[in-house]
């Protein structure tokens, strides 16, 4: 098996401590570990390092192999450009061919949360034995409340049990949905949060490419030619159209099937999920890099700067210390974070960004 990571994205929803130059992959926001060498770790039991694939920024590469010491340098796929997650899975996955064309790839992020680690193991081996008859496969999270925050997958019919995990067709991808419709699936239990891990044959993946995507594979093998003959491959990269792999393959794709999990999976897109995955004191308090003297203070995270920090008589609040911005937010008005990060970008706060 193949692992491939996602590591492009700036992660602004985690302003000021995520910033373009050091996005919330590369920090240490859920233990010791940077959420990248987290998810490097989590798949080394299963997967050897020289088997495991990084997808980056160019300009993060530098950083991801400082923090993953001993991953060889051609498996960092260093994009040209932003060009959304179809086309940096198949860039990948042409190099996967050229190592072992029959392989099965595993394409996580490494900005996710994953309590259940072992669990999280397991399903992926199931996943792999559904992929070998050919399927596409994503893992669902059976969700725990009606969020409106995340798409939804409705299962089919029972494909059978593998690896201890019962594995059924998709019969549809839905939308983020309102919260009377997240309800309703919820209560239904046929249906599970789109967690965004995929597993795939990529003999399989490639020939979806070629079927739903004609352009980009066509694209592909160019790019593929002009790596073989150690050439840069930009100004065939700025020409591809960007696309998500749900949109332009997993939604059009006729195998496609679900392992539903439950294994304490965050995707970690806000303070307010930093708050949930980490450890609270009786209060309910998360104090990261920080000392946190808390009066009267009760669920609420302080994420500080090696400072000391007084908190009196707080109730649900979010306070960011990161030395040149300081944010503080009621927990549950942590989406609208993106509103300073677009009054930083208006105002030319590149600094700040």
């Amino acid at each position: 098996m193949f692992a491939l990571i996602l590591a492009g994205g700036a992660g602004t929803r985690l302003w000021p401590r995520s910033r373009a130059a050091l996005p919330k992959q590369l920090l240490a926001l859920t233990g010791g570990d940077t959420m990248m060498q987290a998810t490097v770790k989590r798949v080394l039991p299963i997967v050897p390092l020289e088997h495991i694939f990084i997808a980056t920024n160019r300009e993060y590469a530098p950083l991801i192999r400082a923090q993953i010491p001993g991953i060889p340098a051609e498996n960092i796929v260093e994009e040209p450009s932003g060009k959304n997650t179809a086309p940096c899975i198949g860039l990948a996955a042409a190099r996967m061919r050229q190592l072992d064309p029959n392989a099965v790839m595993a394409s996580l992020h490494a900005d996710h949360f994953i309590a259940d680690e072992e669990g999280f193991r397991q399903a992926l081996l199931a996943a792999a034995e559904v992929a070998q008859e050919g399927y596409l496969v994503t893992l669902g999270i059976t969700p725990d409340k009606p969020e409106t925050g995340y798409g939804y997958i409705k299962r089919g019919a029972e494909l059978g049990d593998y690896n201890r995990h019962t594995v059924y067709e998709v019969s549809q991808f839905l939308e983020k949905p309102d919260l009377a419709t997240a309800e309703r699936f919820v209560a239904s239990g046929e249906y599970y949060w789109n967690s965004g891990i995929f597993i795939w044959q990529l003999s399989t993946l490639l020939d979806c490419f070629r079927q739903y995507m004609p352009e980009f594979y066509e694209q592909l093998g160019q790019m593929e030619q002009a790596m073989a003959a150690g050439q840069a491959i930009d100004a065939i990269w700025q020409q591809i159209q960007g696309e998500s792999i749900d949109v332009g393959v997993m939604e059009k794709a006729a195998k496609v099937a679900v392992a539903p999990v439950n294994i304490g999976w965050n995707d970690v897109g806000s303070w307010a999920a930093i708050h949930e995955i980490n450890q609270k004191d009786e209060n309910g308090n998360v104090a990261l890099e920080a000392e946190h003297l808390a009066i009267g203070t009760t669920g609420t995270l302080v994420q500080g700067n090696g400072r000391l920090i007084a908190t009196i008589g707080l109730e649900d609040v979010v306070i960011v210390d990161s030395g040149d911005a300081l944010l503080v937010c009621a927990r549950d008005k942590v989406q609208d974070i993106k509103k300073v990060v677009e009054w930083l970008k208006a105002q030319g706060r590149n600094e700040l960004l």
